[in-house]
């Protein structure tokens, strides 16, 4: 099973969409690996650079993570960034179940929460546990701890343990 646990990378805004992830003229690679710097490479947000993505292995952000082009790619990307876990206010469909189809967690949270994750832990060095039967994230910095509670399939859920569609498959089939 992949690690869902580790350093965050906020990105505080909304509609990140899949051109953003990885530019498209990276489309053409069929390594996995050879998609890692360019993660991120097109982001338009304030004060971001892609150093900011060095030791990251979980990403939170707002609304619509994932919208535009569908493609696997951008999932890819993550991955090969060793980023197993995206925390969002909502997904573009098709992203949100590629991410489980790759063994990788995608966690939908309310507003109302991803609001608060901003406001006590955007601005400090910030670590997150994420426990897949539970249902929990935990995000610790400076000696605040608090736990979140999401939801996920039986179905997802057996995709991230055993690792994506393709192993699941192996052992189904």
């Amino acid at each position: 099973m992949k690690n869902f646990n580790g350093k965050v990378l906020f990105l505080d805004r909304n509609d990140i969409n899949t051109d953003e992830i990885i530019p498209a003229k990276y489309l053409t690679e069929i390594d996995k690996k050879a998609l890692k710097p360019y993660l991120l490479e097109d982001l338009k947000l304030d004060n971001f650079s892609t150093n900011k993505i060095i030791e990251k292995k979980a990403i939170i952000t707002r609304t619509n993570f994932g919208c535009g082009s569908s493609r696997e790619h951008a999932i890819w990307a993550l991955e090969a960034n060793d980023i197993n876990v995206v925390v969002a206010g909502s997904f573009a469909r098709i992203f949100r179940q590629n991410m489980f189809n790759c063994g990788m967690v995608a966690t939908e949270l309310p507003s109302e929460a991803i609001d608060e994750i901003f406001s006590i832990f955007s601005n400090v060095d910030t670590n997150i546990t994420t426990d897949i039967e539970k249902q929990i994230i935990t995000l610790s910095a400076n000696k605040i701890s608090k736990n979140y509670s999401f939801r996920i399939s039986s179905f997802d859920k057996e995709l991230v343990s055993i690792g994506g569609w393709v192993n699941y498959a192996h052992s189904k089939y």
